[in-house]
């Protein structure tokens, strides 16, 4: 089984799974653990709070299995908006760790009223890449891609830092670390920039 989409109630699942299958990827959305264990490559989208990520993937009885997959197995995962603020070590959103497998946090997006900057970051936005990755492989010269979030992720480990985007200042918008991926923005709602990421992980 080639890409599993993780389903544990917070994330935009279904327009994932389009994207992919449109680009001709063998794609499931599934909770069931049996399932889970057998992809290839994984998924974690996400859309909400940390803390209720977090209880929310223990609920669902993923987390042993997951660090299994990612930690031991080594296989390839993206996390999505949320789902990549969930690898981090964690966040001022909430109280809980994080999986602990990007070396960053994140935090709070927090400015001025005169700034004339709104919170959440809404919309579209352009990325600089500041370092080559498979992910980031044959990208338009100016790629830009839509984001949803109030809370930013900031990389402690430049090395980890693929490619930034600038809302009041630079935040980190992809981070990966050997076979763990992550990307702030959506890609599912990005249209051709967003299926050149996903087309890139699915070929890792």
């Amino acid at each position: 089984m080639a890409i599993v989409i993780l389903d544990y109630g917070m994330g935009n699942l279904g327009s994932i799974q389009n994207m992919l299958q449109y680009l001709g990827e063998d794609a499931v959305i599934s909770s069931q653990l049996s399932v889970i264990e057998k992809a290839d490559k994984l998924i974690l989208p996400g859309v909400g709070s940390f803390d209720a990520g977090m209880a929310q993937l223990e609920s669902a009885g993923m987390m042993g299995l997951l660090k299994e997959m990612v930690d031991n197995r080594k296989k390839p995962i993206l996390g999505i908006c949320l789902g990549m603020q969930l690898m981090t070590l964690g966040s001022e959103e909430g109280q809980s760790d994080g999986l602990g497998w990007l070396d960053a946090h994140s935090y709070k997006f927090d400015f001025l009223q005169d700034t004339g900057l709104r919170v959440p970051h809404m919309g579209w936005n352009s990325i600089s890449v500041t370092q080559a990755h498979e992910l980031v492989a044959d990208l338009d010269e100016e790629p830009r891609y839509y984001f949803v979030h109030s809370y930013y992720i900031r990389a402690n480990n430049p090395n980890q830092l693929i490619a930034t985007a600038n809302h009041g200042h630079a935040f980190a918008a992809i981070m990966a670390k050997d076979n763990i991926m992550g990307c702030q923005f959506h890609p599912e709602k990005s249209h051709r920039y967003g299926m050149m990421v996903l087309k890139n992980f699915a070929k890792i």
